[in-house]
């Protein structure tokens, strides 16, 4: 099995909750075509019988055949309703499953695994991606199932009135239903690879030029990124309408050979046949029967045109699932549930690197750090001060060596208990586009607005969120846009006031900031690490001012506030 194939297998797999709804849809679907054919077959017959009968060639009872037509057509319309209702709601059903089923799997990916991924291009997969994956089943496995068991059903039904006639309109359905859709197939694959490519290019692309306006606008670079994405969207238009039209040729070509049925039907009944008299309107209805057999097949050109769109993005979805965490938290039946009594940190000869090829960032590591006290990390960038906070929150898993909260190993911890217990303070540490309470609430869904408020004044903007117009209500903008770069640091400590975590870790939090704003934002921090553990990683005058110990990179030497030189932290 291909591996476009494969995918598509994998997705049908996964609608499986939902194929309940999805076999009424098609059912529907096949009521809808069946009903349409027999209202057109009756009708081509009970207008040529009236004309006979005016003739006086032929007896008619009217009312039994005006009835049936009637009846006909309120059963086409109610199941087209239906079937609209029932298809879209599978299909929103669908859409809904895949987005909860890729969020569970980028989850466990997140930070370590998605970090070579554009926020863009995850974003595209999430959003574009997915609806292009619920258009399989509403655009391509409704139709294909119905036209097959509608194709079926006629066949038969014109089996047993003319064999002949069976065996043309079998002829068309074959061309039109099965050749002609593959070719489209084959001919809109490389295309539709384009229109999922540049497609999350465009969403990257437009992503990256909105969060970086402002500095793009300083060093001039908006036109060139601007032109950039102009030209993906001409790629992407180009793509779109090589599959329009070969949509339309498919679908200009099945109405040519249904067209070419009709007709070779026609010479057949009333050339070589000869049908006259009582067989004229059992001839007309064949006639409109295979004339109606044309919409059975009508939607599948385009349908299996766009199929390399659906192919493309269950590969782009699938590449993504299919990546192994970079760290697995155990089950909760083999998990320590509870939240350590104590909270001392301990390394103990721990190594770590991003890949195997890639340098040592941290090797051999051994300190202890005791409980209620500071560590501080200093040292260049890159040195792995970030990569040993990350070790302690399990974003990655160390080569060797053993990292212990409370004694216990840190890979024996549920995620949930892990979370509880430490609480993080960064400098890009994420404000949503929401109220400033929804913030807060992030950590205390349940917290009561006096909480929120005792919170605020520890870390000290209490009086400024008062000051504005909408309180707790402000909406503080994508990023936390709408505060100055100081208010959005103390609203992240306050943050971590609320979560009351008895573990700390503080990435640089005074990075970007101006001395007032700097100086407010240590008073807090150094507020919130009381009798609490904490790591913080600083400069090195923050860290004497901070933290009990410190540990400069190269690392693997502590330096006491007293102290002028670094005293070995290794263990023995």
């Amino acid at each position: 099995m291909s591996k476009g194939n494969s995918d598509l297998h994998r997705l049908i797999s996964l609608s499986r909750p939902w194929r309940k709804q999805m076999a009424l849809g098609v059912l529907l679907s096949v009521i809808v075509i069946l009903s349409n054919i027999a209202l057109l077959a009756l009708s081509g017959w009970f207008i040529t019988a009236m004309a006979l009968a005016g003739l006086g060639l032929m007896h008619l009872e009217f009312f039994t055949p005006a009835a049936a037509i009637r009846g006909l057509a309120v059963l086409r319309t109610l199941a087209r309703y239906l079937e609209r209702l029932v298809t879209h709601d599978a299909t929103f059903g669908l859409l809904s499953e895949l987005r909860v089923w890729l969020f569970r799997r980028l989850e466990p990916l997140a930070p370590a695994r998605l970090q070579d991924f554009r926020d863009g291009d995850v974003l595209a997969r999430f959003k574009a991606d997915i609806e292009s994956l619920g258009n399989f089943y509403l655009k391509v496995m409704v139709p294909v199932c119905a036209a097959a068991i509608a194709s079926l059903v006629l066949l038969i039904a014109l089996s047993i009135s003319s064999p002949v006639v069976a065996a043309i309109e079998m002829v068309a359905l074959v061309l039109a239903g099965i050749i002609v859709p593959f070719v489209a197939q084959r001919i809109g694959a490389a295309h539709g690879a384009v229109v999922a490519r540049e497609r999350a290019q465009l969403q990257a692309g437009a992503a990256d030029l909105t969060r970086g306006l402002g500095e793009l606008q300083i060093a001039g670079a908006i036109k060139d990124r601007s032109d950039r994405l102009m030209a993906i969207s001409a790629n992407l238009v180009r793509a779109q309408r090589k599959l329009v039209w070969i949509a339309a040729g498919g679908n200009a070509l099945s109405g040519l050979i249904g067209q070419a049925a009709v007709i070779a039907t026609f010479v057949t009944l009333f050339c070589v046949s000869s049908a006259a008299g009582a067989q004229a309107p059992y001839a007309a209805m064949l006639l409109f029967a295979v004339m109606a057999g044309g919409e059975i097949v009508a939607a599948l050109p385009a349908a299996f045109a766009a199929l390399g769109v659906t192919r493309a993005a269950a590969s782009r979805i699938f590449a993504v699932a299919n990546l192994e965490p970079a760290v697995r938290f155990p089950e909760p039946a083999n998990a320590v549930e509870q939240i350590p009594t104590r909270f001392d940190i301990a390394f103990r000869n721990v190594t770590m690197r991003y890949r195997p090829d890639a340098p040592i960032i941290v090797e051999d590591l051994s300190f202890a750090l005791p409980q209620g006290s500071c560590l501080a990390l200093t040292g260049p960038s890159g040195a792995g001060k970030t990569t040993i906070i990350d070790l302690l929150q399990r974003f990655w898993e160390p080569q060797s060596g053993e990292i212990l909260v409370g004694g216990r190993p840190l890979h024996t911890l549920s995620e949930e208990t892990l979370r509880q217990t430490i609480a993080v303070v960064g400098q890009h540490t994420h404000l949503f586009n929401a109220t400033i309470r929804d913030n807060l609430r992030l950590v205390r869904p349940q917290a009561s607005d006096e909480d929120l408020w005792i919170a605020l004044r520890e870390a000290a903007i209490d009086d400024e969120v008062q000051a504005l117009p909408k309180g707790l209500d402000t909406v503080v903008g994508e990023l936390g846009a709408h505060l100055s770069g100081g208010q959005a640091r103390r609203i992240v400590i306050a943050r971590a006031f609320l979560s009351d975590a008895p573990i700390m870790l503080l990435d640089e939090p005074t990075e970007g900031l101006d001395r007032t704003n700097a100086a407010r934002v240590v008073a807090a921090i150094r507020r919130l690490i009381a009798n609490r553990t904490a790591i913080v990683i600083a400069h090195q005058a923050e860290a004497k001012t901070l933290a009990d110990r410190v540990l400069a990179a190269p690392f693997g030497a502590a330096l006491s506030r007293e102290q002028a030189e670094p005293t070995p932290m290794r263990a023995p």
